[in-house]
């Protein structure tokens, strides 16, 4: 395992409304306040989005399993923010449930809000961190830069 210890900066509250994409609008702020690593939560409603609920296979190639709703879903999520080399990059995951069905997973492919979502993102200083293309699984992943401790 790796890690680096840093602190936390500025604390962001924001609102979502009805129709707004949520990963925009994340990583919009994280762009317009120049927020380099973050860690974010999310509680609120989902009208729709595209969900990530794993591997179609968790010993071969990365391929992942989708779930898809556009009927109006409660969610509560936590993520990070992170520079992938063309700005902030979103990694945000999330329990989402409409009466006794629940999801969890990473919530992609036009999460829009519905009705409001409501969204901390606190800035993390101190640590020099990215995501970054990882050859063996095609994914961006984190990598932490200097000052980094391996255990």
């Amino acid at each position: 395992m790796e890690y680096a210890i840093g602190r936390i900066g500025r604390v962001i509250v924001a609102r979502g409304f009805e129709g707004e994409d949520v990963y925009n609008g994340i990583e919009g702020i994280a762009r317009k306040e120049n927020i380099r690593s973050a860690a974010v939560m999310i509680v609120g409603g989902l009208r729709s989005a595209k969900v990530v609920v794993g591997p179609k296979n968790p010993y071969g190639p990365i391929e992942p399993i989708f779930r898809q709703f556009d009927d109006a879903r409660e969610i509560a999520g936590v993520g990070t923010i992170f520079h992938d080399g063309n700005g902030p990059s979103l990694h945000l995951h999330g329990a989402i449930g409409r009466g006794d069905e629940t999801i969890v997973g990473c919530p992609r492919g036009g999460a829009n809000v519905f009705c409001v979502l409501e969204i901390v993102i606190m800035e993390i200083e101190g640590v020099d961190a990215s995501r970054a293309p990882d050859p063996d699984t095609a994914l961006k992943l984190l990598r932490l830069m200097s000052g980094a401790t391996i255990v």
